[in-house]
């Protein structure tokens, strides 16, 4: 069974790299499903819905998501609301 941790871990390598920080501390994971069948659901968003490097980040986190032990499929579901902001960061990004 894939569980979430395993997820995280695999996101954790997804690198913004304009911002070069991962996308996990950066706060643009905003859910993880796993079904029973191992098929393993992202909601996510970007910075901006101008950002240049989106599609860099979504092939990323797909190849990471399909790469994690167990995982049957990998669905990356990406929204724009809420809207990311700076205070969803992680507190080690925000003062730094």
């Amino acid at each position: 069974m894939v569980t979430v941790q395993e997820v995280v871990t695999a996101l954790k390598r997804c690198v913004d790299p304009e911002l070069n920080s991962d996308i996990v501390t950066l706060g643009l994971i905003y859910g993880i499903s796993i079904s029973p069948q191992n098929e393993v659901k992202v909601t996510l968003t970007m910075t901006s819905p101008m950002c240049p490097v989106t599609s860099i980040i979504l092939a990323d986190v797909t190849l990471r998501l399909e790469a994690v032990p167990g995982a049957s499929k990998a669905d990356v579901d990406l929204v724009w609301d809420p809207a990311w902001s700076p205070e969803m960061m992680a507190d080690e990004l925000k003062y730094r």
